[in-house]
């Protein structure tokens, strides 16, 4: 019986480079593989793009009412297209019953699904789809980053003209206006949401007392 696969990393760790060499793989070999990627990441419009340059033409970009599944068993199985392995790019930003329609694939259709996410935002609060992941994901493994002290990195952070904040919308998409990210470990992080907090406390007083 096929998998759902979660592979997940901090920033950087080569999710997006992984996933462009997995679908070479296969398609090198004469198999079929179908791409997903979330409508909300616009960033490369419809293909992937890894940071270190690759691209991979997307199948489906999935908003937030798709159904990943019927996708799936209409353009394909119904035709009697055989699908080998279904990779998704940026996991986390599906949502939770679309994680459900991977599982569905694996199990009702046979096919291998490997989803490639990160665990948590800028706030290191889990994504939906990425918790959805960890309680179906049949295999779970993590991709390696380096923090710039050179420490194992774990929390995303985002950056604004240069600045790292740690207040704003969950997602924000990486390149587009003056936002920016990388990984740090927890001692990087720390000092630098330490720092933050530092800077606008004046701004979280004066807003609380202004919500009164």
């Amino acid at each position: 019986m096929a998998k759902l696969n979660f592979v997940y990393g901090a920033m950087n760790s080569g999710k997006s480079d992984t996933l462009i060499k997995t679908a070479y793989n296969y398609t090198e070999q004469g198999l079929n593989v179908v791409t997903v990627k979330p409508k909300v990441d616009t960033k490369g419009g419809n293909k992937i793009v890894a940071r270190a340059g690759g691209q991979w033409q997307i199948d489906l970009l999935a908003d937030k009412d798709a159904n990943i599944e019927s996708f799936l068993a209409t353009s394909y199985v119904s035709k009697g297209t055989k699908v080998h392995c279904v990779l998704v790019d940026e996991a986390q930003l599906l949502k939770p019953n679309q994680i459900d329609q991977l599982y569905e694939i694996a199990k009702l259709h046979d096919i291998s699904v490997v989803a490639y996410g990160i665990r948590t935002d800028f706030q290191s609060k889990v994504f939906p789809g990425s918790q959805r992941l960890f309680e179906l994901a049949d295999n779970i493994s993590k991709l390696v980053t380096m923090c710039r002290c050179g420490e194992q990195a774990e929390f995303n952070c985002r950056q604004m003209n240069g600045d790292y904040v740690f207040d704003g919308s969950q997602v924000a998409i990486d390149g587009f206006g003056e936002v920016a990210y990388s990984s740090l470990c927890g001692n990087c992080y720390y000092k630098e949401k330490i720092r933050y907090n530092s800077n606008h406390k004046g701004e979280r007083v004066s807003r609380t007392v202004s919500e009164v």
